[in-house]
């Protein structure tokens, strides 16, 4: 997947990464049959992996299949989901210290079904605000309000973040860069969403080099369908 914060599932429709973060949200919508899956939390073992733009394109690649989606950037330390959509930067910690209204600050996207509410300024105690009661409740809030809740939160192994955000999620989803994660960073990571009763999905491996042919047959049917008129 890509190594840029790019919304390559609108920019680049067609691309072979494109299509990987479709099968990303065919497989989430298949993965926990046993319950509901409402709200889904991406977090990684360390910084840098690639996860705030995982959650982007997945909210996205879930909007364009006509779900409700609301993008909730809980990254309170190097927020990036503004950045990533070109928006102001208020939010989640606007609503925790002014006690504003989790709604009113729901800001919408060019994409069709999706609204995000970036992170607000950074706090001096993060995991503190997180783990509180009125945090609890700006998700219920927002839960009501759309098919799909996707949560950015913090590296879990440095930090407390991602774990006091791990109980209040359906699912978790890893993600772990190919290239320079060790395996006892992501068992680490595991354990640590495990103790704090998160529930993980599955991981997603990020930066996996794509085989020249492969890039090539995709692009080729593409094109192909293109010319028959088929979407």
């Amino acid at each position: 997947m890509s190594t840029q914060r790019r919304l390559i599932v609108q920019e680049q429709a067609k691309s072979p990464i494109a299509e990987a973060y479709r099968t990303l949200r065919t497989n989430i919508q298949f993965s926990r049959a046993d319950g509901e899956l409402k709200i889904l939390m991406f977090t990684s073992s360390g910084p840098g992996e690639g996860k705030s733009t995982t959650a982007a394109n997945t909210a996205v690649a879930m909007a364009q299949a006509g779900k409700s989606v609301i993008l909730v950037d809980c990254d309170l330390r190097k927020p990036v989901q503004h950045k990533i959509f070109a928006k102001q930067n208020r939010g989640v910690t606007n609503i925790l210290v002014e006690e504003r209204s989790a709604i009113a600050l729901l800001q919408e996207t060019e994409v069709d079904n999706l609204r995000i509410l970036p992170s607000g300024p950074i706090p001096p105690n993060p995991s503190e605000l997180l783990g509180t009661e009125a945090m609890q409740q700006i998700i219920n809030n927002l839960k009501q309000e759309c098919d799909m809740l996707i949560i950015d939160a913090p590296p879990v192994v440095a930090v407390t973040d991602a774990s006091v955000l791990a109980s209040k999620v359906d699912g978790i989803i890893l993600i772990v860069n190919s290239g320079t994660n060790r395996p006892e960073m992501v068992q680490k990571a595991k354990e640590l969403l495990v103790k704090a009763n998160g529930h993980i999905l599955g991981v997603v491996l990020n930066r996996v080099e794509i085989e020249e042919e492969h890039a090539y047959y995709y692009y080729y049917y593409g094109n192909e369908d293109n010319k028959k008129g088929v979407r």
